[in-house]
Formats: structure tokens, C-alpha cells, sequence
């Protein structure tokens, strides 16, 4: 099957380019080229591609923008990003609008090939350049929603936890831990004191919702 391209860039030398590289692999077919969001836009409802190539600075209408308006109207349609920017902000936005892939200018052209079979193929795609900053935007997202049993509570605490949550008795943890049924129950005391919990039963419901123990 001929996957059905169409070519998003405010640089005509980049359309040029991208179609000439394209148009020589076999099963892909540039059917169109948008020098703006809103010509995009349009040209995606026209020509219903299989895929839009997209810039996020562009003229009119940015490709995220752009993105967003034309998956709302046919979400059948694939779309990466080929972007100068690495900046976190723009790839989470870009992921947010609905874009599978999100590629820096600078790839070369065996990563654009790999992006395009993953994502028709309906996967995720990242740039190996910018893995590290959507890994590290990440981390910074969880921090700021909260913390976590791993942030909390230390690691001697989380393991009396499980053992609590899977049932075991004070005397059965403190046998296992080679340490005093007194040190269990401070520990103990110390996990309910720094997550407000007050019941063996809410300690393994939170047990389970962290990924501390499982059902």
C-alpha cells in the first residue's frame, strides 16, 4: 500500500528536499506541499492523506496548531513533527495535539524512515536527540503532581511496607529483617505518621496504587 504524504515547511528548500528523498523510496507518494498551518489544514481535508510531515514554525497558523485542527476533523491521519526545536515545551505540546512522531531537522533521513513505518503503523516515535529531554520533562511532571511512596518513605520503610501489605506480621517481618519487633513497629509508626494513614488496610490499598505490592 502507498502511504499518501503531505508536506508541511515554510522553507521551500526543506519541501524540496524532503519530497525529492520521499518520492524516491518505494510505497511513498508526496500528494501535497503547505507552506503555511492554514494551506495545511486545508490541503489535509482536500487530499486526505495518510500522513502530514509537519514544521511547528510556520506562517498564519503554527503546526501544532495546525496539527490539532487537522486530526479534529480526521483523526484517521498520522502526523510527525520535523522540528529545529528540542525545547520539552514544544514536544509536549506537539504530543498533546495529537502528533505520533516528533523528529529534529538535524535526523538523518534512516530516522525519518523509521518515524514514518512506526507511526502508520500507529506507534509513538521520538528522535534519539530528544529522548533525554522528554525523559527528564517527565520526572519533572511527577514531582510537581505529588509525591510518590519512592520519595517519601526510605527503602527500608517501603520494604516493611510490602511485607505489612502482603499480610505479615509484626514478629514475621522483624524475623525477616533480623531486626527487633520494636524497630518494626517504629517503622511502622513512621510510614503511617509521613502518609497519614491510620489502618493496615489503607496501607495496602496505597501499597498496591504505588507499585509497592501488587493484588
Amino acid at each position: 500500500m502507498t502511504i499518501r504524504i503531505l508536506l508541511a515547511d515554510d522553507h521551500k528548500i526543506v519541501l524540496d528536499g524532503l519530497k525529492s528523498l520521499l518520492d524516491n523510496m518505494s510505497n511513498l507518494m508526496v500528494v501535497g506541499q503547505a507552506a503555511d498551518g492554514l494551506t495545511a489544514v486545508r490541503l489535509a481535508d482536500d487530499l486526505a492523506p495518510d500522513l502530514v510531515i509537519m514544521d511547528i514554525s510556520m506562517p498564519g497558523l503554527n503546526g501544532i496548531e495546525a496539527t490539532r485542527r487537522i486530526l479534529e476533523k480526521n483523526p484517521r491521519i498520522r502526523v510527525i513533527i520535523l522540528s529545529m526545536h528540542a525545547d520539552g515545551r514544544f514536544i509536549t505540546e506537539a504530543l498533546k495535539s495529537g502528533a505520533l512522531g516528533y523528529l529534529l531537522k538535524e535526523s538523518a533521513f534512516e530516522e525519518l524512515s523509521s518515524a514514518i513505518h512506526a507511526v502508520m503503523n500507529g506507534q509513538a516515535f521520538l528522535s534519539a536527540a530528544i529522548t533525554d529531554t522528554v525523559v527528564k520533562d517527565y520526572i519533572r511532571h511527577l514531582e510537581r503532581q505529588g509525591s510518590t511512596a519512592f520519595s517519601v518513605l526510605s527503602a527500608r520503610e517501603r520494604e516493611v511496607l510490602q511485607m505489612l501489605s502482603e499480610g505479615l506480621a509484626t514478629k514475621q517481618i522483624a524475623a525477616r529483617l533480623k531486626v527487633s519487633v520494636k524497630t518494626v513497629e517504629t517503622h511502622r509508626k513512621q510510614i503511617m505518621d509521613k502518609l497519614d494513614i491510620r489502618s493496615i488496610a489503607e496501607l495496602t490499598k496505597y501499597a498496591i496504587r504505588e507499585g509497592i505490592t501488587s493484588l
